[in-house]
């Protein structure tokens, strides 16, 4: 297999992973929910897993860090770039992720909190 075939499919099982990520968030609410509650908590959550601003963000993070990873790799003294590669868009990609799953429930937690719910975190 090519080298950037294998970087394509990490890139690739990578995001497929993390995509919309945080939008199942269930806050936690100080008190008895609301009969309104669910209803809002699924609009809320739609709206999160919409921002797919945040998946791009990810595959950027993921294409540097596999730019890094080869550079280094290279660098190494077994001159593995496509390991490197790999391990940098992994790494590049994970770490998106985790800002992208923060990020969408953040959303959850503020548009709960603007729908009138008790939202604590």
């Amino acid at each position: 297999m090519k080298p950037i075939a294998l970087v394509t499919l990490a890139l690739s099982g990578a995001l497929a992973a993390c995509s919309g990520s945080g939008g199942g968030y269930a806050p936690v609410v100080d008190g008895t929910p609301n009969p309104q509650y669910h209803s809002d908590l699924n609009a809320c959550r739609s709206l999160a897993r919409n921002q797919k601003q945040f998946d791009q963000k990810t595959l950027g993070a993921a294409a540097v860090g596999a730019g890094a990873g080869a550079v280094l790799g290279e660098l190494d003294e077994d001159g593995d770039a496509l390991g490197g590669a790999i391990f940098g868009a992994l790494a590049g990609a994970a770490a998106g992720g985790v800002n992208a799953r923060d990020r969408r429930e953040a959303i959850v937690i503020e548009c709960m909190r603007g729908r009138g719910h008790a939202v604590v975190g």
